[in-house]
This record gives C-alpha cells, sequence and structure tokens, in this order.
C-alpha cells in the first residue's frame, strides 16, 4: 500500500466547496498545504470536495478505550481505534472531552492523567490532529491544585466547567438517580458514593470564589474556558463574568439568546440535530441554528452524526456553505486554529472527499496524508 504521506497532488474535475459556495474545478495540494499549483492529477468527477471537519467536543472515543465496564484495554491501541473512526467520518481535529470527575470509570480523576500520558505518548503515530478539553466537575475544589497541574504539565488549552451533581436530590435528602450504577463505575458502595455526593453539595457555598479564582490562573496562562449545560441566562452570565464565555450545550432557548447577545460562542450537539431534538429535552439544536444560534456543532457522543447534521441543514449545495461552517470554519476560530478550517492556497490540506452517488466519505486527508480512503476514490488515488 502506498505511503499515507503526500507530496502532490491535484484533484480535478470535482466539486469544491470553496467560503462562498460549491464551484467546480480543481483543488492541489503539495506536502501538508493546500497550492495553486499542483502534481499527479487525480479525476474526482462526481465527488464532492468539503473542508475537514473540526470537532470541538466528542466523548465517542470513550467506548474505544473501555467496551464494556471495568473492560480498560491498552488505551494507545484505543486511540488508534479512536483515529480510524475519526478519519473515518471526516474529522482531521478532534477534541477529546476528557472527564474530571467524582462520576468514576473512565471519568475519575486518575483515568485523566492516564489519557493525558497516553495522549502524549501516542500522538506522534497518530494520524488525525487530536487535542483534549478536560471537564472539570465545579464542586471538586480540593481537587482543583492537581487538576490545575495536569492542565499545565499536559499543555491543555481548552477547559470546561460542569455540575453534575443531582442537587435537588441531595437537598430533598432523596436518593439520586444513577447512584448505583455510579458507584460500580467508582468501585465505591452506594453508601460511599452517596456520601461523597452530599460532601460535595456542600461545597456549594464556596464554589463561587473559588471557581472563579480557579479560572482567572487559567486564564492567565491562555487557557480557553467554557461552562456546560446552563440551565438560566443568570447562570451563562456567572460563566461569563470569570471568563468562561463558551456555552457548551445551552439547554434552554433563553440561555441561548443570552449568549448571543453577549458574543458568547454557542456549541451545539449534532445528534441533537439528526434526533429532531435534545435526548434529555432540552431545547432543538435545529430550531437554534435556524435563527443564528450556533456557531459550532460537535459530536457530542456520535462521530458520524457531524457530518450527516451539516448535510442535512445544508439541504443541498445552495445551502451547504453556511451549514458546513458549522463544522469546519467556525470551530476552527473558535479554537484559535487559523490555518484550517476552509479550502484555501496556503492553509493546512485538511479535507475529505465525498462520493456523490453514494453519499459516502471516500477519502480524508489531514495535513496531506491519506487517513481514510476507501471504494473507487481510493482506487482513484493510488491509481
Amino acid at each position: 500500500m502506498p505511503d499515507a504521506a503526500m507530496t502532490t497532488l491535484s484533484f480535478e474535475n470535482a466539486d469544491i466547496l470553496r467560503p462562498d459556495g460549491v464551484e467546480r474545478g480543481t483543488l492541489s495540494f503539495a506536502g501538508e498545504v493546500l497550492t495553486e499549483d499542483g502534481g499527479r492529477a487525480v479525476d474526482l468527477s462526481g465527488c464532492l470536495i468539503l473542508p475537514g471537519i473540526v470537532d470541538l467536543h466528542g466523548d465517542g472515543f470513550e467506548r474505544h478505550l473501555a467496551p464494556r465496564r471495568g473492560a480498560m484495554m491498552d488505551l494507545a491501541a484505543g486511540l488508534q481505534a479512536v483515529d480510524a473512526e475519526l478519519a473515518a467520518n471526516g474529522i482531521t481535529t478532534a477534541v477529546l472531552a476528557q472527564f474530571y470527575s467524582y462520576e468514576g470509570g473512565m471519568r475519575r480523576a486518575d483515568f485523566a492523567e492516564r489519557m493525558v500520558a497516553a495522549l502524549g505518548e501516542t500522538r506522534p503515530a497518530l494520524l488525525t490532529d487530536m487535542h483534549l478539553q478536560l471537564r472539570l466537575e465545579t464542586h471538586m475544589i480540593d481537587d482543583y491544585p492537581r487538576a490545575e497541574a495536569l492542565i499545565a504539565g499536559a499543555g491543555i488549552r481548552y477547559v470546561v466547567f460542569n455540575d453534575h451533581l443531582p442537587h435537588d436530590a441531595l437537598a430533598a435528602g432523596k436518593r439520586p438517580p444513577r447512584l448505583t450504577g455510579q458507584a460500580l463505575k467508582s468501585r465505591r458502595s452506594p453508601e460511599a458514593h452517596l456520601a461523597l455526593l452530599h460532601e460535595l453539595h456542600g461545597n456549594s457555598a464556596r464554589v463561587p470564589a473559588a471557581l472563579a479564582a480557579l479560572a482567572a490562573r487559567l486564564t492567565a496562562q491562555g487557557v480557553q474556558l467554557g461552562s456546560h449545560d446552563d440551565s438560566t441566562p443568570e447562570q451563562r452570565a456567572g460563566f461569563r463574568a470569570m471568563g468562561a464565555t463558551i456555552a457548551e450545550f445551552p439547554e434552554t432557548h433563553a440561555v441561548a439568546v443570552a449568549a448571543r447577545a453577549a458574543g458568547d460562542p454557542i456549541i451545539l450537539g449534532a445528534p441533537n440535530v439528526m434526533r429532531g431534538g435534545s435526548h434529555a429535552g432540552n431545547v432543538s439544536a435545529t430550531d437554534l441554528v435556524a435563527e443564528g444560534l450556533c456557531d459550532a456543532l460537535v459530536s457530542d457522543y456520535h462521530y458520524p452524526s457531524l457530518r450527516h447534521a451539516a448535510l442535512k441543514l445544508g439541504q443541498g449545495d445552495a445551502g451547504l456553505a453556511a451549514a458546513w461552517r458549522l463544522v469546519s470554519e467556525r470551530p476552527a476560530e473558535i479554537l484559535g486554529l487559523s490555518d484550517r478550517g476552509r479550502l484555501m492556497p496556503g492553509l493546512r490540506a485538511d479535507l475529505l472527499i465525498l462520493d456523490r452517488a453514494t453519499g459516502r466519505i471516500g477519502a480524508t486527508i489531514c495535513g496531506g496524508r491519506i487517513t481514510y480512503a476507501a471504494g473507487a476514490i481510493a482506487h482513484r488515488l493510488w491509481g
């Protein structure tokens, strides 16, 4: 099989998604970047070339690292499987949303540390450009120093604040939902896990000041901050005030409106678009996109949903540029990655080739390297 590294190619007779829309033409690249002139010509008649997908938030990698509860496989092998799935779905830049939580399993603190080490060791062999996002549970105040050291040591540039504690049930003295499952994952008894939840819930009065101080330190280090599942405009305003300006998965229309008014980037889940609504009963992502209340769609828990959602929202070539921008150019801008997200000379050669006849991805190229190729398009690429 030919090497994944490619020197110079010209894709001819293809439909190419440029910033202003789809046009028939030629797309060339040399090494890692797109160029004006090309080398070996490849006829891609009947194909649509799209900018590589930039996924700001996905936790679908978890199934590759632990196919079943407790069946934790070698993390390097798991990340290679993640690499393959990302490439098969046209994703060229992926932010792996790693929990730092009390929930146990792959969401506990020591696993986050293992994940950081594994990605650092495996990254040179990976084809997709992978980054880590740390999802920090706000009420784990005593863990802030440990989490902060992990962020600094690993060079994590994107941190999101979560609060998944069942506060209403704890305050009412009721047994929280999913208690037994979380306890099993964390290798605690249900009684011990419930005691931990009450302990963390007891930190509520201390969280705002402690979190604001942590946010200030992280911001000073150049870390981008966001919040997850904001339920009220007031909650979004509180996070914004401490520098957590990215609004991930706002739960209500009012939160999204408040975020847009303040200029906060709004992140929504592509699976929500494909389902026609939120599995948790929150606001419809499709409705928010239609109102212009979305800056980026993300895979959340399902990588294939990204391209399907963008193609669904694009409704054919006429609206494709605006819809695809939500999975390429705009998320790249939010991450501060100005070298990708568009198919223009001088930018990274990150792209996917869609077979119009089948609707399937025929190839993905990341930084000028083939990361995935199949079917008739693979035969064309390799002559």
